[in-house]
């Protein structure tokens, strides 16, 4: 089903997994588990499934039926399950909550007892979508699958445009008038889309997101080696995070741009790299350089 933008994917995940399992189980069975710092959308659905207190409380009450654990805490999960849970959804990589990759052992064990539970799992992978983390869909890193796949951002290349990818099985509990969007799949838009994915694989840009997120992290371990305000890298492919001791984002925000460099923070002591999977070595090396020349002063 073609969408609009990420929270809009979400949304109708949400919808489609709750009707799906009243439409097998029970109308009881609509319980979500999602996890702590994720980050799935700003409409009030997308924002109940987002786990971030600060964004939440602004916009109460909120969508009842979901419940929190802690990313790659098994017994968190497992306390959470209940005859009435429909689905488990997650980012392979939380983003906005801070570069958190979600562990192997964590996403096998989350397919299992889904399998087991009859559950649905859901990956929202609008961010580590089509060639992010070196592969085009980061649950391949995990050899795993969803029930439910949402995506949007890079599908679209700048177009508005998202996606909710599932079986026909799943699909087929949106019947005639039980979703729809005015815009949602677009002539303009999916044109934009096709395009995006005959570039993504023509030009081979996960493996390149591969082999250049492999560069891009041993350098930035080396500034980790060299001084002690940096706590922490973490990430896949060409999403990656740096985490400091000290609330110093703001401050390498802001001097990056006076110096033309765009980089973002997700929290007052964390950076985030997403760059355009077209960066080349040269447009690491000298972030790198910044970084190295800006973190030593603080």
């Amino acid at each position: 089903f073609f969408a609009n933008s990420g929270t809009e994917s979400i949304e109708g995940a949400i919808k489609l997994a709750r009707k799906y399992s009243a439409d097998k189980y029970n109308s009881f069975r609509y319980e979500i588990i999602s996890f702590e710092k994720s980050f799935h959308g700003r409409t009030l659905g997308a924002l109940a499934a987002t786990a971030q207190p600060e964004k939440q409380k602004l916009f109460e009450p909120l969508l009842a039926g979901f419940k929190y654990a802690v990313l790659n805490d098994i017994s968190s999960v497992s306390k959470l399950i209940n005859e009435n849970t429909c689905a488990i959804l997650l980012e392979p990589v939380q983003g906005e909550g801070g570069v958190y990759p979600a562990d192997k052992k964590f996403m096998e064990w989350l397919r299992n007892i889904c399998n087991e539970k009859n559950i649905l799992l859901i990956l929202d992978e609008i961010q580590t979508g089509f060639g992010r983390t070196g592969k085009m869909f980061a649950y391949k890193n995990y050899n795993i699958y969803p029930d439910i796949l949402v995506v949007a951002k890079s599908l679209g290349g700048g177009m508005p445009i998202g996606a909710i990818i599932s079986t026909e099985q799943i699909s087929d509990s949106f019947g005639p008038g039980t979703h729809g969007s005015t815009f949602g799949g677009n002539a303009a838009a999916c044109v934009a889309g096709l395009a995006v994915i005959d570039y993504l694989i023509e030009n081979n840009l996960p493996g390149k997101s591969m082999k250049l997120g492999q560069y891009f992290l041993k350098k930035l371990m080396q500034i980790k080696k060299k001084y002690a305000v940096v706590k922490e890298i973490r990430g896949a492919g060409l999403l990656l995070g740096m985490e400091f001791n000290k609330p110093v984002a703001e401050k390498l925000v802001k001097g990056a741009l006076y110096d033309k460099i765009v980089i973002n923070k997700v929290s007052s002591s964390t950076l985030r790299f997403l760059p355009p999977l077209i960066i080349t070595k040269k447009n690491i090396d000298r972030l790198v350089k910044w970084l190295d020349v800006n973190i030593r002063e603080i």
